[in-house]
C-alpha cells in the first residue's frame, strides 16, 4: 500500500477529514520522530490511530530514545537506566490467561512504562531486575496506555540485556518530575518528588464487593506547594512503616484527582511506585558534576549575586537567590528558591558552604548549576 493509497483510505473511512489536514499531521509526527520515520510509516501510523487496519508491520529496529516512540511499532529497542519494577501478577480473563509484570525507564528524554508478557516476567520473578541497571530492551512494540502515552510491551521475540560495564549517565527522575504547584486538571498522572511532611493514620472500610480495603493520607511537600497523597489497598501494607515525617521520596505514576474547590489530590495505587530517599553523604569534585545527579559539595563562596523576585512559568512571584561556589576543581552556580533564600541574608565573599542533596541540571549558557529541590540543605560556615 503506498502514500497515496494510505491517504484514500484514510479519506474514505473519514470523509470530515481533508487531505489537507491529513498532510498536516503528517508534517507533525515527521518533525516529532526527529526524522527517523519516513512518510509511509508514519502515515500507516495515522491509518492505525483512526481504525484503519494495516496489513504491513511497522518496523523499527534502530535503538529509539522514548521521545522518539510511536504506538504502532512492531520491532523497536529501546536503552535507559530502571527506575522503578512491579511485581509480577497473574491475569484470566477468560480467553487469555498468563502472567504481566511493569517496570518504568528513564532515558534522556522521559520515563516510560515497560510491560513484560509471560516468560519475559521471569527476570523480574528471579531479582535480576533490580532498580539502577542499565538496560537494553530489544524487539518490543509500541501500544498507547489509557491516557494515550506511548509505552513499551515485550513479548516472545523481545530480549532483554543488563549492561552492568556500562558508563552511560542517565539522567535522575527528578528531571521528569512536577512541580506540586503546576498540577492542574489537564494531568491524568504525575511523577512527584517532596519531602513527607505529615502522616495520618491509615483507616479500614468496605469496598462495594464487601471485601475490606485501606487507605493512608501523607502530605507531600516541595518547594513550590504541598499536596495530600492518599495510598490504596495493598499499597498502604507495602509503605506505612516507611511513611515517616521530614523523609524524602520520589512518587512515579500517581493518579491525579480533583477535589471539590478545584483542589487535587495524588493517589496512589498498585500502578504507582514509591521510592523513599536516601540520603547521601559523601562528597564529590564540582570537576564531577553530571546533569541530573543529586550531589553534596563544598566549596568557597566566590561571588554573591542579591536577591531577586522572579515570576515562574505558571506566574508564581517567587525570590531566587544565587552565589558561585569554587574548589580546586572548578565552580559552580548554585541557585536557591523561595523561603530557603532567608539563612543567605548574611552570605560573604569567602564563606565556606556545604550543599546537601542538590540537584545539577542545565542553566544559563547551558552550565551546569546547581539548584535547590525540596530536601536541599546548606551549611555555612562564616570566615
Amino acid at each position: 500500500m503506498i502514500t497515496e493509497e494510505i491517504i484514500a483510505a484514510i479519506l474514505a473511512k473519514h470523509p470530515e477529514l481533508s487531505e489537507q489536514q491529513i498532510q498536516e499531521m503528517l508534517t507533525y509526527e515527521k518533525k516529532r520522530s526527529g526524522g527517523l520515520l519516513g512518510d509511509e510509516t508514519i502515515l500507516r501510523l495515522i491509518a492505525v490511530k483512526h481504525g484503519i487496519e494495516v496489513t504491513k508491520q511497522i518496523e523499527f529496529t534502530r535503538i529509539l530514545s522514548s521521545g522518539h516512540l510511536f504506538s504502532g511499532l512492531n520491532d523497536v529497542s529501546v536503552e535507559g537506566k530502571v527506575v522503578a519494577v512491579f511485581p509480577t501478577r497473574s491475569f484470566n480473563s477468560g480467553e487469555k490467561s498468563g502472567k504481566l509484570a511493569n517496570l518504568m525507564i528513564v532515558d534522556t528524554d522521559s520515563i516510560i512504562r515497560v510491560v513484560l508478557w509471560n516468560e519475559k516476567t521471569e527476570i523480574v520473578e528471579n531479582g535480576k531486575l533490580q532498580i539502577g541497571q542499565i538496560v537494553r530492551l530489544l524487539h518490543g512494540y509500541t501500544k498507547d496506555d489509557q491516557y494515550g502515552k506511548v509505552e513499551l510491551h515485550l513479548g516472545v521475540k523481545s530480549r532483554i540485556e543488563i549492561n552492568e560495564e556500562s558508563q552511560i549517565s542517565y539522567p535522575s527522575v527528578e528531571k521528569f518530575t512536577t512541580k506540586i504547584s503546576e498540577i492542574t486538571n489537564t494531568f491524568n498522572n504525575v511523577h512527584l518528588s517532596g519531602v513527607i511532611k505529615e502522616v495520618f493514620g491509615s483507616k479500614t472500610f468496605t469496598k462495594g464487593d464487601n471485601t475490606e480495603g485501606k487507605l493512608l493520607r501523607f502530605t507531600l511537600v516541595d518547594d513550590s506547594a504541598e499536596i495530600t497523597v492518599v495510598v490504596w489497598n495493598g499499597k498502604v501494607d507495602e509503605l506505612e512503616g516507611q511513611l515517616k515525617s521530614k523523609i524524602g521520596l520520589y512518587l512515579i505514576n500517581g493518579k491525579v484527582k480533583e477535589k471539590e474547590g478545584g483542589n487535587f489530590e495524588v493517589h496512589v495505587d498498585s500502578s504507582s511506585f514509591v521510592q523513599i530517599e536516601s540520603i547521601m553523604h559523601h562528597m564529590i569534585k564540582i570537576s564531577d558534576l553530571k546533569e541530573g545527579d543529586i550531589v553534596n559539595i563544598e566549596g568557597c563562596v566566590s561571588n554573591v549575586d542579591v536577591i531577586k523576585e522572579v515570576t515562574t512559568g505558571n506566574g508564581e512571584q517567587v525570590k531566587l537567590f544565587t552565589f558561585e561556589l569554587k574548589d580546586e576543581t572548578g565552580s559552580v552556580r548554585v541557585s536557591v528558591w523561595r523561603s530557603q533564600v532567608e539563612q543567605f541574608f548574611d552570605l560573604k565573599l569567602g564563606d565556606t558552604v556545604v550543599v546537601e542533596n542538590g540537584f545539577v541540571k542545565k542553566g544559563l549558557g547551558n552550565n551546569l548549576e546547581l539548584t535547590t529541590r525540596s530536601g536541599t540543605q546548606f551549611k555555612v560556615k562564616a570566615i
